[in-house]
């Protein structure tokens, strides 16, 4: 089944008929195109795969102008609502926008192609100013469709393919390196390394950073590797089989927060538990000395926010790309 492009203008049909062939009620339709958390992923599978094949998108600008509260606006779609990394993204959105008379909506993908596309549109639909969005596509020539209605599209975290836009991401690439080096500066030669999707760009290069490093120690060290551990659950999965192998790692580096988590959960009151190091720096992490190595996040939401913004006020300036510096920050799950 072809996808539907984003900011397609089309004949719309109504959200009755989507609910219809998903074989849902239409208020459980209008949960799940709303991005809803608690809607079962088979339910929203049936309702997302209804919606494009009838190519549904909600007309909200009309009533929204007709009650006046048509304002301002930059939409951001995250990946998932429930990490905090996407909580602090936003508040740095809002704080940068908010003085310059303009409001944030926040979208929720699900980390969701098809899910994004209806989003994006429906953000398109109400009219919202600009779009900044942490995307699940891994190509996004289609939000030309929006750029080409007069909406600026902003990447951020992972950056813009096949598509000329701005993005504001962190140096991962310098990232991988950091983990990698402090690792091997501390004695270590069996280095696993547990991420997220394979297909992201932040996992892509912070494994190629990693590789710079560990490729000159340990040609054998992607024997450790694991991927598509995206949530708390699947990292654990991963940690404990690590565990079992014969040879198990002395340290590990976890992708990003929710791995992180994972795999301390998994390695507590281990008696010979391996070094840990993860990427982005949760509260709980500092509490538990885990070493990390984190970009600032409200400097990567707030460039985001100023791209949009000089996109909105001049339309012909050059696309760029704006790269937030990582740092390490050692404490005792790899010192001690």
């Amino acid at each position: 089944m072809s996808r539907p492009e984003v900011g397609a203008t089309t004949a719309r049909p109504t959200l009755a008929q989507v609910a219809a062939r998903a074989g849902v009620s239409l208020k459980t339709a209008s949960r799940a195109l709303g991005g809803e958390s608690y809607v079962s992923e088979k339910t929203l599978a049936s309702v997302l795969e209804a919606a494009a094949a009838l190519d549904y998108q909600r007309n909200a600008a009309a009533s929204l102008l007709a009650s006046g509260r048509l304002a301002d606006s930059i939409g951001l779609i995250t990946g998932d609502v429930t990490n905090p990394f996407y909580s602090a993204l936003a508040q740095a959105i809002e704080d940068e926008i908010r003085p310059r008379g303009m409001h944030l909506s926040v979208a929720n993908s699900r980390e969701s192609a098809e899910h994004e596309q209806l989003v994006a549109r429906d953000l398109a639909d109400r009219q919202t100013t600009a779009v900044i969005t942490v995307s699940a596509m891994t190509d996004h020539s289609g939000y030309a469709q929006l750029q080409a209605r007069g909406i600026p599209v902003v990447f951020v975290d992972r950056p813009a393919e096949n598509l000329a836009a701005d993005s504001a991401v962190f140096d991962n690439l310098e990232g991988g390196r950091l983990a990698a080096r402090h690792l091997i500066d501390a004695g270590h030669r069996r280095i696993a390394f547990i991420g997220d999707y394979a297909w992201l760009p932040t996992y892509r290069q912070r494994l190629a950073g990693m590789g710079e490093v560990l490729d000159e120690v340990d040609s054998d060290w992607r024997d450790l590797l694991r991927t598509d551990a995206h949530d708390v659950a699947s990292s654990r999965t991963c940690m404990r089989g690590l565990l079992a192998l014969d040879a198990p790692p002395t340290a590990v580096v976890a992708g990003n927060n929710r791995i992180l988590l994972g795999v301390m959960e998994e390695v507590a009151g281990k008696a010979h538990a391996p070094a840990v190091i993860g990427f982005d720096d949760p509260e709980w992490a500092r509490v538990l000395g885990v070493s990390v190595v984190s970009g600032d996040v409200e400097a990567l939401g707030r460039q985001a926010a100023r791209l949009a913004v000089a996109r909105l006020g001049d339309r012909t300036r050059p696309v760029e790309t704006v790269t937030v510096p990582m740092r390490l920050i050692a404490r005792r799950s790899t010192t001690g």
